[in-house]
């Protein structure tokens, strides 16, 4: 299968969604003596949160500055998505301040997951926006074997950042993910990340099959 154009924005926005749907009912889902478990929901949402602001630092940076230039019809869009970042973050961050509560206290956990469903629906708004109003501007300006917005463009941000690890970050996005697609996205990433893959994804397993084995999949 060929690899999806821009398969590194539309990855975090798939894993963004995937997680902020089943939260909520791990929340619900807390018992009072079950702190392991609490203390996972609250590791992985750090981590989610960390995703979605490297997410947006590369978008702000890198990605924008080249729309305002090469598509200036886009200009006042690209202006309201900047901003709603730095708002999305800003009400990221007061759900953290619940998930502690919420995971600490599981009688809290029902409002906090209220709270994190109203964020998923407030996020979902801004990427179906870009999804559809920004990613075909950029397949018609960038030719099709142009790095921007690629898996292996995100990894390669994410080593130089002070966020997430690639091993984790890849783990994490290609969740779910059909075998024959997760073969052609590594196609797009450097030989050692794809030779270190199954090791990646048998630890993320590991890590995960706890928060997440109680949580309908269907939910």
């Amino acid at each position: 299968m060929r690899p999806v154009r821009f398969a590194g924005l539309r990855l975090v926005h798939a894993a963004l969604r995937r997680d902020l749907q089943r939260i909520p009912t791990a929340l619900r889902l807390l018992q009072p003596d079950d702190e392991a478990s609490a203390e996972a929901l609250q590791r992985h949402w750090d981590f989610l949160t960390a995703m979605l602001t490297c997410h947006h630092e590369q978008q702000d940076g890198r990605i924008w500055p080249m729309l305002r230039r090469f598509a200036p019809e886009l200009r006042l869009l690209i202006n309201w998505l900047e901003d709603d970042h730095h708002n999305l973050d800003h009400s990221f961050t007061r759900t953290t301040t619940l998930m502690r509560i919420g995971t600490r206290d599981p009688a809290s956990a029902w409002p906090v997951a209220y709270a994190v469903e109203e964020l998923a629906a407030r996020l979902e708004t801004h990427l179906r926006i870009e999804e559809e109003q920004v990613l075909p501007v950029m397949a018609q300006l960038l030719a099709p074997q142009s790095r921007v917005g690629t898996l292996g463009e995100l990894l390669d941000l994410l080593r130089l950042a002070d966020g997430p690890g690639a091993p984790d970050a890849l783990a994490w996005l290609l969740e779910g993910v059909a075998p024959e697609q997760v073969d052609a996205l590594l196609a797009e990433c450097d030989d050692l990340t794809a030779r270190q893959w199954p090791h990646w994804q048998a630890v993320y397993a590991r890590c995960t099959e706890e928060l997440w084995g109680a949580v309908p999949s269907g939910d």
